[in-house]
């Protein structure tokens, strides 16, 4: 019996009444988790029916071992996000037939011994692209590769150093990257090695190397060198006792420019190298093949080569009791009982990946290619499934930490806090590593396990003085899983969980909706009629936690509130002086640093500055990541990367507010997620490949919110009036509860003229790709890189790609004048000096212009 499939409406519309009105984490849901096959059919209607899947599978394994956890033990566990939330690999991989993808969320790769070759440089390329295929991030070092110009045996007589090679990766990867979380790529070198300069410099040029995260490895030698301010040695081999090529610097040189791109880009990453090395517990076996090389893409997992990692966080809010309240407290036995779950579950998801390994072996050996094909990617998963099995690393971390503070009445960034989250994460660690050790009993230790290799790693010794029967116990019956522990960022599935993701401080939406009501009730303000003689009024809808801690301190939560009554309420809520740009940023950094100490693998987490901060903050928050014991540190200047997390000034909004074009599309405007009934619409009609097309594109306060576009069919109703360049889009519910969008416009004699359905007006895959595009605009990315973003969609046929261009040259009417095209060169003189002008390209240099 085929399984039942859902459209994309019936899934979206029963997800948004499990999300209780969501839409962009019922969106996130149904496009990017919800099981489906290559065609794009549904065969999940609601995140239900996702942990369903999650638990039967799981439970399969279970099966095998002793004291086997039940299906319904497992799916109560994940229900509704509230305890124990597989991350996207898990999520989406765990019993999916449709598809031969693995379910780990990270990779690293390298070759042993001498690898600078083109031989070797091309390997890892074709390894780094096969791994994308199957949805992992892939993390790779750079150090290996001979230094600009270093003799070489070959036609060129010279090296040409890191940086050409960089490009290479980062252009594999923006190759592989589409439909999905795929291609994300960490290039990291050591800072010992003589081109680091080179490589720290690499991404300032706009457009180069785009496809890539960059981190440079730091010595404590060289940190010490910064803080001295004395000379540091270069080489190359950077390990060698007798190297090739050295080179004394200018510690203090080096590390400004660090701090300077840093400032101005957000990269590159720091990855204090001789902490993770000696904190890494997988590095006691460095000889066995465990030594660590590189991170994923996030950070949060250093690897050695051809290790993988699976993630799953915990939510942390779900286990305040009493939340917000004078009797809050922390319930950490059940909390521990579930950690314990969640490191089983983990052991559980090893052996479905080992199951995964297999379908890619397998589909391998019936390719047709020749063996000569074939052979990269079938020994590539050989040793990932080698290396898996040895030592069956896991990565259990958290979500939603910043709402448990303010759920316990603590204030992020405080030292009260910083205490109670530190005590959290040492608890987390003690009850992971307790579940290691008792699942050793049950199923076995880890391939390699030798407690006498591990038992001076600080780590170690660190639970053995926090709790000394569980490292007895290690010591007699081994331990699982290699390594277990990480702090990912949550990314996507923090919006599931509608929580904060990592260690992040809080962000606390405030959103404004409408809804009709019934105008005889005296207790409700009416804010318009419409013409169908509805009445309507606007409403504040808060954070559903918010709502919470409202309702503990005895607020209304359905009376009117004014913007101020709301600004009072904010301030007397935890939530207060909780968002990145409030939070003391060295604090944030010392309380990094203090988790560390319980977490084995390592922390992603990114400093968020706001535009104004100076270049020598940067450098005193990345001093004190170091001295604080932090593996690595990131940090992001408001502003800093063109379109990402965009905050205007008082005096730029202020502007904007007067301006009666689109001078505020970089602006983030206000977040209006549930959408009006109806919307300003402008009609823009252009031809697309000798075809007339139509694009109707909703507006919300002048600025673009949603799109409707395809070719302008008469037979389908489309055939407008010339003069007609706007009107209303209407959103309504026939009498079965079905949406419909439909467009209103008044002809000259001033009568109103509706087409219904603008939805079933164009081809059905062009109005789900337009979903998510509209998706984009409503929840306020700035209309440059939504454009950056439909040029870049990679898809798979000529009618698709014509519908990209159409909504592309949509979208590009509403980008200001004198908009930068960064990126793109003149096609006449070669030059980055294009920028937007009417909606068209138009060179500054030779005054070279093209439309569409």
């Amino acid at each position: 019996m085929a399984e039942k499939s859902y459209t994309f409406d019936e899934a979206y519309n029963a997800t948004l009444n499990y999300f209780e009105g969501d839409e962009l984490a019922a969106k996130v849901w149904v496009n990017k988790y919800a099981l489906k096959d290559a065609l794009g059919n549904i065969y999940e209607k609601t995140p239900v029916d996702m942990h369903w899947r999650l638990a039967n599978e799981i439970a399969r394994i279970e099966k095998k071992y002793e004291n086997g956890l039940t299906a319904q033990e497992l799916y109560d566990l994940f229900d509704r996000f509230k305890y124990i939330v597989p991350q996207g690999s898990p999520m989406t991989g765990i019993g999916n037939n449709y598809q031969i993808a693995s379910l780990s969320n990270c990779f690293v790769i390298g070759l042993d011994g001498e690898a600078d070759s083109y031989g070797a440089i091309i390997r890892i390329d074709e390894e780094q692209v096969q791994l994308m295929k199957r949805r992992g991030g892939v993390g790779h070092d750079l150090s290996h590769i001979r230094p600009k110009g270093s003799p070489v045996k070959n036609s060129a007589l010279t090296s040409t150093g890191l940086v050409p090679f960089m490009e290479r990766y980062s252009n594999s990867t923006r190759e592989v990257a589409q439909d999905g979380r795929r291609g994300a790529l960490m290039l990291s070198v050591s800072i010992k090695h003589p081109d680091s300069e080179s490589f720290i410099d690499a991404k300032m040029e706009q457009g180069k190397v785009t496809g890539a995260n960059i981190s440079v490895k730091i010595d404590d030698d060289f940190m010490k060198a910064v803080v001295d301010n004395t000379q540091y040695t270069q080489q190359y081999p950077v390990d060698s006792k007798n190297p090739k090529t050295t080179k004394d610097i200018d510690a203090n040189d080096l590390w400004k420019k660090i701090v300077h791109n840093a400032w101005r880009s957000a990269e590159p990453g720091v990855l204090f190298w001789d902490t993770i090395i000696r904190e890494s517990v997988p590095d006691c076996y460095a000889d066995l093949g465990f030594r660590t090389v590189s991170t994923n893409p996030c950070g949060e997992i250093p690897l050695c080569p051809y290790d993988s990692c699976r993630l799953l966080a915990i939510n942390l809010y779900s286990y305040v009791v009493n939340p917000f309240s004078d009797e809050a407290y922390f319930d950490f036995e059940l909390f521990k009982k579930h950690v314990g779950l969640a490191q089983r579950i983990m052991d559980d998801i090893i052996d479905l990946e080992m199951e995964k390994i297999e379908l890619i072996l397998k589909k391998v050996d019936e390719d047709p290619e020749s063996e000569e094909v074939k052979n990269t990617e079938r020994h590539l998963w050989e040793k990932i499934r080698k290396k898996t099995l040895q030592g069956r690393r896991t990565g259990v971390g958290i979500t939603a930490e910043g709402d448990m503070i303010a759920a316990m009445g603590l204030r992020y960034g405080t030292d009260d806090a910083t205490a109670f989250a530190e005590e959290v994460q040492r608890t987390l660690a003690l009850a992971a590593y307790r579940s290691s050790v008792e699942m050793a009993k049950e199923r076995g230790a880890f391939e390699i396990f030798d407690f006498e290799r591990e038992k001076n790693n600080p780590f170690i010794n660190r639970l053995g003085e926090a709790d000394p029967a569980l490292v007895k116990d290690m010591e007699k019956y081994g331990r699982r899983n290699i390594a277990c522990l990480t702090i990912a960022p949550t990314g996507t599935t923090s919006l599931m969980t509608q929580s904060t993701s990592g260690i992040e401080p809080v962000f606390l939406p405030v959103y404004k909706r409408r809804r009709k009501v019934n105008p005889n009730d005296k207790d409700v303000r009416v804010d318009f009629v419409d013409e169908n003689g509805d009445s309507w009024e606007e409403y504040i809808v808060f954070h559903h936690k918010f709502v919470t801690w409202m309702e503990q301190k005895g607020y209304s939560t359905t009376k009117r509130y004014s913007n101020e009554e709301i600004d009072k309420l904010v301030e007397a809520s935890p939530y207060y002086k909780a968002t990145s740009n409030d939070v003391d940023w060295l604090q944030k950094v010392k309380m990094q640093g203090r988790m560390q100490k319980w977490v084995d693998h390592s922390i992603s987490v990114t400093i968020n500055l706001p535009a104004d901060v100076s270049e020598d903050l940067v450098n005193k928050l990345y001093v004190e990541a170091w001295k604080s014991g932090c593996k690595g540190c990131t940090v992001y200047r408001d502003g800093s990367r063109a379109g990402v997390l965009v905050a205007a000034s008082e005096e730029d909004k202020k502007k904007s507010e007067k301006s009666e074009d689109c001078g505020d599309c970089y602006e983030r405007p206000l977040v209006v997620p549930q959408r009006p009934r109806e919307l300003d619409a402008d009609v823009i009609k252009f031809q697309n490949n000798k075809e007339k097309w139509i694009a109707f594109i909703g507006l919300l306060d002048g600025r673009p919110y949603e799109i409707f576009t395809g070719i302008a069919d008469d037979e389908e109703g489309l055939m407008l009036p010339k003069n007609v360049n706007h009107g209303t889009i209407i959103k309504t519910y026939n009498d079965e509860g079905e949406r419909s969008y439909d467009f209103q416009f008044k002809n000259k004699r001033g009568y109103k003229t509706t087409i219904e359905g603008l939805n079933d007006k164009f081809n059905p895959e062009f109005w789900n790709y337009a979903k998510l595009i509209s998706g984009v605009l409503r929840y306020g990315m700035p209309i440059d890189q939504v454009v950056k973003l439909v040029q870049g969609l990679e898809l798979n046929s000529e009618t698709i790609n014509t519908w990209k261009n159409g909504v592309e040259r949509a979208l590009k009417k509403y980008l200001p004048n004198e908009t930068e095209a960064k990126g793109q060169k003149c096609p006449v003189c070669g030059l980055e000096t294009l920028i937007y002008q009417e909606g068209c390209m138009k060179c500054t240099n030779c005054g070279a212009s093209k439309c569409g």
